[in-house]
């Protein structure tokens, strides 16, 4: 399949892809066979996806109204969901900027409560 141009992008996390997945199937469940590329998508998404999609949709709520947090960085936590600092540290290696310890207990916080 050849893609044109992009008509729409957002940041998703697996849960909500896996929730778009699952609709996608159902749909075409009944009309067509799946093609190889959706079912590898379909399989991936519910092998590594957390929780369910509202869960992760209220993370990234919480996650984005801390400072030093963007959504990006949000929906890669909202998918691996670090238990500890250095889980989250790793996270952020990239970034300019560092954590101080009650930054990522905050963050800890919002993930284990999701």
């Amino acid at each position: 399949m050849i893609v044109k141009s992009v008509l729409q992008e957002e940041l998703l996390t697996l849960a909500e892809v896996k929730e778009l997945l699952d609709q996608i199937r159902l749909n075409r469940a009944e009309e067509e066979e799946l093609g190889y590329e959706l079912r590898r998508a379909i399989r991936h998404a519910e092998i590594f996806a957390k929780g369910t999609a509202e869960e992760s949709r209220q993370m990234v709520a919480e996650l984005v109204k801390l400072e030093k947090m963007t959504r990006e960085i949000a929906v890669k936590i909202a998918d691996v969901r670090p238990i500890t600092k250095d889980e989250l540290r790793a996270i952020y290696a990239k970034e300019r900027f560092t954590l101080s310890e009650e930054e990522l207990d905050g963050i800890l916080e919002i993930v284990f409560r999701g």
